[in-house]
Order: C-alpha cells, then structure tokens, then sequence
C-alpha cells in the first residue's frame, strides 16, 4: 500500500497485453494530489490504455495501481473518479439534461443538488442554451463539451480526461484550462493525456510515453534543462532517443 499522504495516484511496474500484443511496458509514475499531470505521446503510444487502468475500466495484466489508497479496479471508486474518454460515450437518443440526469444518477446526485450541479457544469462548457437539445445534434466539438460536464458533474476527486480538449475552439479551450487548474487549486488531482505540444506548460508534471514506456517524468523546466533542449518537442524526441 502507498504511505506517502501526498500521493494520490501510484503504478507500480504496469504492463498489459491484449492477445500476443504488449501495449505497457512496465509503467511506474506517482501523481500528486492537487497535481495536473500531463500525460504526453503521440497517438498509439499507450496513454488511453494506461488511463483506462487507472480509471478502473480495464485491468492490468501485471502490476498494481492504486488510486486514494485503493488497489484499482475497484467498483466503489466509481463516485470519486471522474473520466472522460476519448470517444463520447453519450446517449444520441436523450437530451443533454437527460444525459447529465442519467449520470448523475448513477453518482447518488438527487433532487436540488443535481439540478445545481447540471446548471454548473453546464455553463462551463457553455451549452446552457442546449440543455434540452437532443445529443444526435450535437456536433463533435459539442459532444466532447458534454462529456466533460459529465465528468465534472458529481465532484470527483480525481480526474482523468483523455485528450478533452480534441475538437474545441481556442477560447472555450482556455476556460475549460482555467477551470482544471481552478480545481487543482482546490486539491483535485488531474490527469490529462494530449498530444498537443502547447497543453504541456499548463501541467505540473509531464509524463511522456512512447510504445508503451514512460521515457521521462517532470516538470517542463526540468523535461528541458536535463535534455538541453529549448522546447519541449525538442525534449520529447531527445527522451525518445530520436538524437545525435
């Protein structure tokens, strides 16, 4: 079991294979609680994968996770995970209050609070004024909005939110940032993968993952200075081995 009280997240050695593939190489990281941790690779690197174990969907072939404590997958740590996948998983068919009631449902929201907690998130992500529409209208950008707020929608804890932020324009990008670090301020414990460079700099922490392995972990200043690269693709292909 973890001791450290300021550890909120911990793998330790973290493989997984799906058939004959392995897709996590022995993946060991710690986040902090009140950290934005960025998890940074490109597409196919793993990230989605190792998130997935983290968020108690899927289970690893080998090693431990723990999240507040607990060994992971757990059902119990559903109400204090929030997790947004990469791919929107709404109901078309309901309205986007009926999704966000759904929801909030299955996270023991009722009554008052819920409807507080709908008009909140929802104007974060600036869909009030969809609120009763249908989600089959929604286009991309709106669907990932909405499954933010889902995320949001019962305060978890810990957040794990792979790639949130694909399809949505600058500005609503800018304040759905404000609002993660607002929480981290509040001791919430973020983790974010992207492929996007410039998300980088909002994060605490970087991990960064090429075919499967956590090649380098820290913060941009130090991802920098030990690599003697000036930004952080440069970094990033240095800890890749891609280098003279």
């Amino acid at each position: 079991m973890n001791t450290d009280s300021k550890i909120c997240i911990q793998a330790r050695d973290v493989f997984r294979k799906f058939d004959d593939k392995e897709v996590l190489h022995g993946v060991s990281l710690s986040v902090r609680h009140g950290e934005i941790f960025g998890l940074l690779g490109p597409s196919g690197s793993g990230k989605t994968t190792f998130v997935k174990l983290i968020a108690g969907i899927d289970e690893a072939t080998s090693g431990r996770i723990e999240v507040l404590g607990t060994a992971m997958p757990k059902l119990e740590m559903m109400n204090r995970i929030g997790y947004m996948a990469q791919s929107d998983a709404l109901y078309t068919e309901l309205t986007a209050k009926e999704n966000l009631e759904f929801f909030g449902a299955l996270f023991g929201l009722r009554g008052g609070k819920l409807k507080e907690r709908i008009q909140e998130v929802m104007e974060l992500v600036n869909l009030t004024s969809h609120i009763k529409r249908s989600v089959r209208a929604y286009s991309g950008g709106m669907k990932r909005r909405l499954s933010l707020a889902i995320a949001l929608l019962h305060e978890p804890e810990v957040l794990i939110l792979d790639e949130p932020t694909v399809g949505i324009d600058p500005v609503l990008r800018k304040s759905i940032w404000d609002e993660l670090q607002n929480l981290s301020r509040k001791g919430k414990s973020i983790i974010v993968t992207t492929h996007v460079m410039d998300e980088a700099d909002k994060c605490n922490r970087l991990g960064m993952v090429r075919d499967g392995s956590l090649i380098a972990v820290g913060t941009l200043d130090e991802l920098k200075a030990k690599s003697g690269t000036a930004n952080i693709e440069e970094a990033f292909l240095y800890y890749g081995g891609v280098h003279a």
